[in-house]
């Protein structure tokens, strides 16, 4: 037994005026067949040597024992679920309307019901992804379920909870578009590791002046199938698709946006072009010294040639000779590529 406060009071146990005292106490119990423990609060008396619950207290003490319950099931316990309304400042009757459950469904479970594993499933969902949650506020708008003020209220914190987000959102869907290439010898005999990805693209932009989008690309492919052609395999698994400018690697329009990696926007004309820069404490830790050494080769063999040179380089190439449009450039061409 804890001993968290004392007052003195009328006793409604023994009636008498005495200090009582609010106590924690380990409970165990049983609740849809699982045995539970959890910390229950009482008032003690200790002239009878007893317990009291007020209303209050029992009301606290169920909801702990159907927590516990929760949480040996793996389930969300109450206070998940009202720190994910927290979140996107939404009521209790507002996210069950957005979510087309009873408008007191949520209520229910904050204070006394246990949630199914379909609605935990579902509320799991929408605390990790404010991309759906936002589509099931459009959702309830479209039906008139909240007013305008709680949909432009929850909107705002899932769009900032969905900008936090962003950079995990490309991670995914870049990953997601490699699971299309099982063949070892397309990804250079390397899984994809974005971490490298970065840390090339910082080094390289550290290293190389006006380092534009499109020598970005070949020099990230010109490391890779010379890393190949030396140790028979690839420093970042990036897949090279042989697109008109040359070798270009799959995803490159999420890849540049992810985190860690910088550019200024150049106006060129009529166009928008992208100059790449070291992140500010770049620093390399995935990087091993062998694959450094070759970026470094790579860097002295073509790091002072024009986009247009490169470029055509790049097309001098018998890996880009032989590979259709469009196709993914095979690393069996190493043995071929131009550098050693």
């Amino acid at each position: 037994m804890k001993r968290l406060k004392s007052e003195k009071k009328i006793c409604l146990l023994c009636m008498e005026e005495h200090v009582v005292e609010t106590v924690e106490v380990i409970e165990h119990d049983i609740f849809k067949g699982e045995e539970v423990s959890f910390t229950a609060k009482y008032e003690y008396c200790g002239v009878t040597e007893d317990f009291l619950e007020t209303e209050e207290m029992i009301k606290a003490n169920s909801l702990a024992m159907k927590d516990a319950y929760r949480g040996k099931l793996g389930l969300l316990i109450s206070s998940d679920i009202t720190d994910i309304r927290e979140k996107y400042d939404i009521s209790q009757k507002n996210l069950s309307e957005v979510l087309g459950w009873g408008r007191a469904t949520i209520t229910r479970y904050e204070n006394h019901q246990v949630q199914d594993r379909a609605h935990d499933d579902v509320l799991r969902k929408i605390s990790s992804d404010p991309k759906w949650f936002r589509d099931k506020l459009y959702g309830a708008k479209e039906k008139d379920c909240i007013s305008e003020s709680a949909f432009l209220s929850s909107l705002h914190e899932a769009n900032e909870q969905y900008k936090k987000k962003k950079n995990q959102y490309l991670i995914d869907s870049i990953y997601a578009s490699y699971a299309n290439y099982e063949d070892p010898i397309i990804r250079g005999n390397s899984n994809l590791n974005l971490k490298k990805v970065i840390e090339m693209i910082n080094y390289l932009s550290e290293k190389v002046n006006s380092l534009h989008k499109v020598k970005l690309m070949k020099m990230l492919w010109y490391s890779d199938i010379v890393q190949f052609k030396r140790q028979e395999k690839s420093i970042s698994g990036l897949v090279y698709n042989a697109l008109p400018m040359g070798a270009v690697p799959e995803g490159y329009d999420q890849i540049v946006l992810l985190d860690g990696v910088q550019f200024d926007t150049v106006q060129y004309g009529e166009s928008i072009g992208y100059k790449f820069k070291p992140s500010p404490g770049f620093e390399r830790k995935e990087l091993t010294v062998e694959e450094l050494e070759t970026i470094d080769d790579i860097i002295t063999e073509v790091g002072n040639l024009t986009t247009d040179e490169i470029v055509h380089k790049m097309h001098e190439e018998v890996a880009y000779k032989y590979t259709a449009s469009n196709s993914p450039i095979s690393f069996s061409f190493a043995k071929d590529v131009s550098i050693d």
